[in-house]
């Protein structure tokens, strides 16, 4: 098994995103571009990353020193306990408010309040999940 955002994981995520329409299409719709890294708070850099073009994942591998438009960062418990459980609106709200997501690059207020990326940036999480 793939460990939380190496190499093998990420592929996985990049598979499940671009056969989700309420991530790929709703995002291409936006003509949305953005490379997003995903990791752990301790580590100097994100732990792997995803570069998407008009709302598809293009590449998806481990982080080796990419520019990044976002970069998410959560204890390893709080992305297992959101990846098996789902987060939600209000648990996204709640996590960054209490420092348990924290965004090093990226402006999470403006994002949470366009409900055209919101919504897939929840859905994000759930194509996460199933990785």
């Amino acid at each position: 098994m793939a460990d939380l955002f190496d190499d093998e994981w990420m592929k996985s995520f990049q598979a499940i995103w671009n056969a989700e329409p309420d991530l790929k299409d709703a995002l291409a719709e936006l003509g949305f571009n953005s490379v997003i890294g995903y990791g752990f708070p301790g580590d100097d850099s994100a732990k792997g990353y995803i570069d998407i073009q008009n709302g598809e994942v293009v590449t998806a591998a481990a982080y080796d020193g990419q520019e990044l438009s976002w970069d998410i960062r959560a204890e390893q418990k709080n992305w297992e306990k959101w990846l098996n459980k789902g987060i939600g609106m209000a648990g996204m709200g709640m996590a960054v408010t209490t420092g348990k997501m924290k965004f090093k690059t990226g402006d999470f207020k403006a994002m949470i309040k366009d409900p055209r990326m919101a919504g897939p940036f929840i859905k994000s999480f759930e194509a996460m999940g199933k990785v």
